[in-house]
């Protein structure tokens, strides 16, 4: 890295990754620059976040009078998401978002030559094609911040794409893996917001808890590494140590290791290719950690990693009306509207009714996404009537 700070905005500052990526950046004075922040409706927190870092450019999705006052005071100025991701200041785009809105941000930084530190699901798993795409035209990068893909693109660090045989991602199995079916059927959101491990958001911890995030991060993995799904796996790894691994083609097998904290991939991201001097996080003890253990996960209890795998290998529209749907299941979960076993249910009678369009282009993932939406609200019989 050069003596001037890397400029960076951040998408999804009042989030999980967003105030963790901020924390880091708070950590290295001189080496970042925080440009431009966009939350969603924590306009308190964003007041907050504007007035310590004084960005040049903030967006919410509501003005509180709040933010205005520090928008004020600190000269910074209100400006979209999709014009943060192009606007000349930024060098780095964060996007912490969670559901679609990320999506047209990362395509217009992608197109314009930058790389995007993602953290964000849904782009990739319903537009990963078109974020690819953009990726290569425009010459843009894609750098992982979520630790299993971070760790992949660790390992594949001077290494030849050709000689990839097999990405192995590791999955804690979430807060219900010794759950029985009779037990999964009465599991409340509050038992569903406790992962075992790791301090995320509200709808990653409970798909982390149905094991739909790992479904997903298959379909993200294919598209961030350009492999295809058959090359990859999904190994129970309790103690998330191991955060991923990666097979070569003469059998060698990679992995990166590290605490279960998030600011060191997010670090990674924003500092590459340099690696910092001191770690974000405390460091790893494997003496003191004693053992790690591995399994197969059960995709018949958890039936999401399998729902999430196939609509990867179907390809289309498939994935963005999977994604789509569990957004909504889960939100209703929450809400107490339904059941955690109904999650997966709710999902896979919407992609038994879905018309997959081939080669979709922004228009119709949008589509999907919008009627995938509207299907997953509905009983499953009605969903049948649903046109698209």
């Amino acid at each position: 890295m050069d003596n001037a700070p890397r400029r960076v905005a951040v998408l999804g500052s009042t989030g999980s990754i967003g105030r963790q990526s901020l924390d880091v950046m708070r950590q290295l004075p001189g080496r970042f620059e925080v440009v431009a922040l966009a939350a969603g409706r924590n306009a308190a927190e964003l007041a907050r976040q504007v007035r310590e870092f004084r960005p040049a450019y903030a967006w919410a999705e509501a003005e509180t009078a709040e933010l205005g006052d520090a928008m004020k005071d600190t000269g910074t100025r209100w400006l979209a998401m999709d014009e943060m991701a192009a606007a000349p200041e930024t060098d780095v785009l964060l996007v912490g978002t969670a559901g679609s809105a990320g999506l047209t941000p990362t395509l217009a930084a992608l197109r314009l030559g930058r790389p995007v530190a993602i953290a964000n699901k849904e782009v990739l798993v319903m537009a990963g094609h078109l974020v690819r795409r953009a990726m290569l035209e425009g010459g843009g990068q894609l750098r992982p911040v979520d630790s299993e893909h971070s760790a992949i693109w660790q390992c594949l660090w001077g290494e030849e794409d050709h000689a990839i045989r097999r990405i192995i991602l590791t999955a804690s199995g979430g807060a219900f893996r010794d759950f029985d079916r009779s037990g999964l059927a009465a599991v409340t959101p509050e038992q569903a917001l406790n992962h075992p491990t790791w301090n995320m958001g509200r709808k990653i911890t409970v798909d982390c808890a149905s094991l739909m995030n790992k479904g997903m991060e298959t379909i993200e993995a294919m598209w961030l590494f350009g492999v295809p799904m058959e090359n990859v796996d999904v190994v129970l790894h309790r103690e998330s140590i191991v955060h991923s691994l990666v097979e070569f083609s003469d059998g060698s097998v990679k992995a990166q290791l590290g605490l279960p904290d998030m600011r060191l991939p997010i670090q990674c991201a924003l500092a590459y290719p340099e690696r910092m001097p001191e770690p974000p996080s405390p460091r790893l003890d494997l003496g003191a950690i004693g053992s790690l253990h591995f399994g197969e996960p059960d995709v018949t209890r958890f039936p999401c990693l399998r729902l999430a795998m196939d609509a990867g290998r179907m390809g289309g529209t498939y994935p963005a009306a999977m994604a789509a749907a569990d957004e909504v299941a889960v939100d209703r979960f929450l809400r107490r509207e339904i059941s955690f076993v109904d999650i997966p249910a709710v999902i896979e009678t919407v992609l038994s009714k879905h018309a997959s369009t081939t080669d979709p282009d922004l228009e119709s993932v949008l589509a999907a996404d919008g009627w995938a939406r509207q299907a997953a609200v509905l009983p499953p019989k009605a969903v049948a009537g649903v046109a698209l």
